[in-house]
């Protein structure tokens, strides 16, 4: 099983980062690779179990299912149910900590995946920097870091 992990700071409080990436349909309003996204059968977007169906910028298309969400610990989780990128038991986590210090926080994003030997190296970079990393850097500029 593959793993990813990416942490960053960002210079503004949890809240407001999460008051930012909590709605599970807001990757468009957040995430620099995301076009456009919704929500299948008019669920709600923080009801655990909702499906977002999303498409990039390059046009590939993502579907993934939320599978918790927690105001108190600034996290959620969700999995992959259908993706160009050959991930097969794709679940991530993406968390957010309170650094009390700044008032900033830190922030965590971690991913589990199954895939074919030789594309692991290469999903992992992709995931990590790509992904999460630009995730990160996206929010950080948001909030003139």
């Amino acid at each position: 099983m593959a793993e990813v992990y990416t942490s960053s700071i960002i210079n503004a409080p949890a809240e407001r980062v999460w008051a930012r990436i909590r709605d599970f349909n807001a990757l468009p309003a957040w995430h620099p690779l995301i076009a456009e996204s919704r929500i299948e059968g008019g669920a709600p977007s923080d009801q655990v179990g909702c499906v977002r169906d999303f498409r990039l910028k390059d046009g590939g298309r993502i579907r993934e299912k939320l599978l918790a969400l927690s105001d108190y610990e600034f996290s959620c989780s969700y999995s992959i149910l259908e993706s160009p990128m050959g991930v097969e038991n794709y679940v991530a986590t993406l968390k957010l900590t309170p650094v009390t210090d700044g008032n900033r926080t830190f922030a965590e994003w971690s991913a589990e995946f199954d895939c074919v030997p030789e594309a692991e190296s290469q999903l992992v970079s992709d995931i990590g920097g790509g992904v999460f990393q630009g995730g990160f850097d996206a929010l950080k500029n948001q909030f003139g870091t």
